[in-house]
């Protein structure tokens, strides 16, 4: 196979910055997605309807005039989120979810939720107004190791909230363990899962063997190679509809990431649909790529499918030590490695 064709897939999970960052990053995301679900973890985050849509209008006004790209918004769930707050975001087309970050598990995250109990008002207006919730599925419990932190989340509180909420739609996001696999498997069609290239592609030895490589931290953090990794594989490979395409892209200033309290994030934007197509290629299931990439992630949020369609083809390429952000450097996923697939521009 020398070229593959696929319907233009779209990023459900995608982190764009805002200002000179955003503008260095964006164009990537836009070359290869017809859609992107933005992350609202700004600072000051994206709480309301008018501050995402002002965020969206920046990120249109940054774009190519030549390439159609969708952003869809998200609102920033937090203790104070109120019922108006979702019934204005669910009149709005362009808004298209909340995100549920546990206050302090990850980038930005500090005004995040603190208890079930405290949203469960505003869970219920969401399951009424069909408004997906988008989860970073970790406890911040200080007493829970880091490699268990999505297991016990799961068990904690994931299943609490499906049980109490069972037709509200929610996307656990960036899965990372077969426990995370399993809990999908065997929940609802309400209830779906994003998997990143990184979590594919990586196990916590690219991370920590022969030396710590600040370039593949992210949270939740990689995990074991058996059992995790490679049932994130099989998952990803299944052509189950329940698991779809989500970067988790989140490009951080190099001195950022290389420092004595690096930051959590991968950058995979800039070949997001070659380092999936490497993945596939490697499992042997390039048939099911289109599927995970651009058809089970509009069927989930009930939206169309893009008209266009991308071509990569197969083409040696060596992956650049770094790109320009913002006035500084990011480092891709993968610096100076060698990539076998490439977007024909």
């Amino acid at each position: 196979m020398k070229t593959i064709s696929l319907v233009k897939p779209d990023d459900w999970h995608l982190h764009l910055r805002s200002g000179p960052a955003m503008r260095s990053v964006v164009e990537m995301s836009a070359a290869q997605m017809g859609r992107a679900i933005i992350m609202p973890n700004l600072l000051p985050p994206i709480k309301n309807t008018n501050q995402a849509l002002a965020y969206r209008a920046e990120i249109m006004e940054a774009l190519p005039s030549d390439l159609s790209f969708s952003p869809l918004m998200t609102l920033y769930l937090t203790d104070k989120t109120t019922i108006k707050d979702i019934e204005s975001a669910a009149t709005e087309p362009n808004i298209i979810a909340v995100k549920f970050y546990p206050a302090g598990a990850t980038t930005n995250s500090q005004g995040g939720v603190t208890s079930i109990e405290k949203i469960s008002p505003v869970l219920e207006v969401m399951q009424k107004l069909d408004v997906p919730l988008l989860v970073h599925g970790e406890v911040t419990d200080a007493n829970v190791d880091i490699f268990d932190r999505e297991e016990v989340f799961i068990d904690k509180v994931l299943e609490k909230v499906v049980r109490n909420f069972p037709s509200l739609k929610i996307v656990l996001e960036h899965i990372t363990t077969k426990t995370a696999v399993d809990f999908i498997l065997g929940s609802s069609k309400r209830l779906a899962a994003t998997i990143t290239p990184q979590h594919l592609i990586a196990n916590r030895n690219h991370m920590l063997v022969g030396g710590i490589r600040p370039h593949y931290y992210c949270l939740p953090v990689l995990k074991r190679q058996k059992p995790d990794q490679k049932a994130l594989l099989k998952a990803a490979t299944s052509g189950n509809p329940k698991f779809f395409l989500g970067t988790d892209s989140a490009p951080h200033d190099r001195h950022e990431k290389e420092s004595a309290c690096g930051c959590a994030g991968v950058f995979s934007a800039y070949a997001a649909i070659e380092l999936y197509a490497a993945v596939f290629e490697a499992e042997g299931a390039m048939e099911k790529l289109e599927g995970f990439s651009s058809i089970f992630g509009p069927d989930f949020y009930g939206l169309p499918h893009n008209q266009e369609t991308v071509t990569l083809e197969r083409k040696a390429w060596k992956v650049p030590m770094q790109y320009e952000f913002g006035g500084s450097q990011v480092i891709p996923f993968l610096a100076g490695t060698e990539l076998s697939w490439r977007l024909v521009k």
